[in-house]
């Protein structure tokens, strides 16, 4: 591998470290090596569920540290004397090892044990891996005691402990690569941040600095990692967690820190991609589970894919997106377990390019989408078979330029479920203006956010998500009280059909909602977005799985359906 080779960052789920680790070790990453420098990006790895991922005990271990005391021990000890020190000193013994947090720690420590042990063949090898496994351990179980000692996991502190879980999956993964024979060297990017103010690159010293962590920190951060991962020898196995930043990590970003940090490693490596690698081929017409007609899309724009993570399907966050298209860098979404998937690219389409200086790199040329394979494939022709894999390589697939495609369609339909509406009818005895200044601030004060909203003078329809806690929401329907009539529909799910295409289509709003009165459906609220991409309505969720094939049957399919929804057999005998 020259070194001089484009790089190519991949970003792999917990799931898939979990489930997958030897396919991304034999299979995946030697296929990219002939011609790339790959950088892997691995989340906390998850079991069979993510419910039991590491990610979600490392929580759970830190609610436990903060649990009560439990009952003083001392009674075990009646019948035996002993000096009222020693007394002392062992029921506090008995105490920390008796803390609920302890066995989940077991826990996590027994499945990084055993995922090492399924890993790594040679001896020396995994019993440095062991070591290095329990001292993670031994380290978050200080924390932890530490934590309930003070009564407080700060906003640091639960960092820390969230970080301890990309440290372990990544131990795994630099391990298994070296057991096959690759140099794999582990990056730890706990400190980065901190090293950036060492070398004078400033960053903000707290959220009150700028409000929020503004786009020059990421810049700088980017290519603070750019750098660190270039001193690597062989392949870098880089830590989601990037360390401590100003407002808490999972504050400032969330849960999705490790698709952030990914994409800013790709933009500080100049890199020619990045992957994203799921349990999924791409990016749907639909949920491929609830419409057995949803095809792949081989290619969107990211105002789509913002939108289609929003409304329920689950792409890549967008704060994610922005940072790696913003300069270029198209993100390819492949599935794991389809290693020579075509997948779907993230990237503008050429007509959105208006400034060429913009754009280093477009994946859209003369109509095409670049293949998203792997580049040990590339030498080869269709119908040899590469020597990495030992499949059979994908030939180019070809998507027809906007001007030239027969019929435009939207790209997707997507359902967000657990909604609820909470509609406000104005009393009349305030202007518009006051009706609508009250409501919004009584949102903003519980911190309630809206995902669609209606509105008209003296009414206001509101879709937010049902994960609002019932006391909030009384309190919150109380208050709203005091300027109208206020209402609560449950059970509910928004409806959106999604395509930037949209905006040069007559008729497609007309055809979705007479394709849902045509099936029954009753709509209780619609909205439509600014940026014209986008078309939402809100329907009871017994009628969801209905309104979703047939608005992907009416609109979606390539060939043009009758308007008839009792023809042939897709007529009310198919639900």
């Amino acid at each position: 591998m020259p070194d001089d080779a484009p790089w190519i960052v991949q970003k792999y789920g917990g799931t898939s470290v979990g489930k997958f680790l030897s396919t991304i070790v034999d299979t995946i990453s030697p296929s990219y090596l002939e011609t790339n420098r790959i950088a892997i990006v691995c989340s906390a790895r998850s079991g069979k569920t993510k419910a039991l991922g590491t990610t979600n005990l490392l929580l759970q271990a830190s609610a436990e540290a903060m649990a009560l005391d439990p009952p003083s021990p001392s009674s075990s000890h009646a019948g035996t004397p002993m000096s009222s020190s020693m007394s002392a000193s062992m029921s506090r013994f008995d105490l920390a090892a008796s803390q609920p947090f302890h066995s989940t720690v077991a826990q996590i420590q027994q499945d990084h044990l055993d995922a090492a042990r399924a890993a790594v063949a040679d001896a020396d090898r995994l019993a440095q891996l062991e070591r290095e496994i329990g001292e993670e351990c031994d380290r978050l179980r200080s924390i932890l005691q530490a934590a309930r000692v003070l009564h407080e996991v700060s906003p640091r502190s639960r960092d820390i402990i969230m970080g301890i879980g990309e440290r372990l999956s990544c131990r795994i993964v630099a391990a298994a690569l070296n057991d096959k024979g690759r140099t794999a060297e582990l990056v730890c990017l706990d400190t980065i941040v901190d090293d950036m103010d060492s070398d004078g690159i400033r960053a903000p010293s707290s959220v009150e600095d700028a409000g929020y962590l503004d786009q020059s920190f990421y810049d700088r951060l980017s290519a603070q990692l750019g750098d660190r991962i270039r001193q690597c020898k062989g392949i870098p196995v880089v830590t989601g967690y990037f360390g401590y930043v100003p407002g808490s990590l999972l504050s400032q970003v969330g849960r999705g820190y490790t698709d952030l940090c990914a994409a800013l490693c790709a933009v500080g490596l100049q890199a020619d991609e990045l992957q994203i690698w799921k349990e999924v081929d791409g990016v749907f017409t639909a949920d491929p589970r609830k419409v057995p007609t949803a095809r792949l899309v081989p290619a969107i724009t990211p105002e789509e894919a913002a939108e289609l993570t929003y409304y329920g399907s689950e792409v890549i966050h967008p704060f994610t997106m922005e940072q790696a298209i913003k300069k270029s860098v198209p993100i390819r979404i492949k599935n794991v377990e389809n290693p020579t998937g075509c997948g779907t690219v993230i990237f503008p389409d050429h007509a959105s390019a208006h400034n060429p200086d913009d754009v280093q790199h477009d994946p859209f040329v003369d109509g095409h989408v670049e293949q998203p394979q792997p580049p040990a494939s590339r030498a080869h022709t269709p119908g040899n078979v590469t020597p990495a894999t030992g499949a059979e390589p994908l030939a180019p697939v070809a998507v027809p330029p906007l001007a030239h495609r027969k019929r435009r369609l939207p790209t997707a339909v997507t359902i967000k479920d657990n909604i609820i509406v909470l509609n406000v009818h104005s009393n009349r005895k305030t202007i518009s203006h006051g009706f609508f200044a009250r409501i919004f601030g009584t949102l903003d004060r519980y911190g309630v956010v809206v995902d669609l909203i209606s509105t008209s003078e003296v009414h206001v329809s509101m879709a937010m998500t049902a994960d609002i806690k019932p006391r909030t929401l009384e309190r919150l329907s109380a208050e709203l009280e005091h300027v109208g009539v206020v209402s609560v529909l449950r059970s509910m799910v928004i409806l959106s059909l999604v395509g930037k295409e949209m905006r040069h289509m007559v008729g497609v709003a007309g055809r979705m909602f007479s394709t849902l009165a045509e099936g029954n459906i009753n709509i209780e609220m619609i909205s439509q977005g600014a940026n014209e991409i986008n078309i939402s309505c809100v329907i009871h969720e017994r009628a969801a799985l209905k309104a979703l094939n047939l608005i992907h049957y009416s609109i979606l399919e390539l060939s043009p359906k009758p308007c008839n929804m009792e023809g042939g057999s897709f007529g009310r005998s198919f639900f």
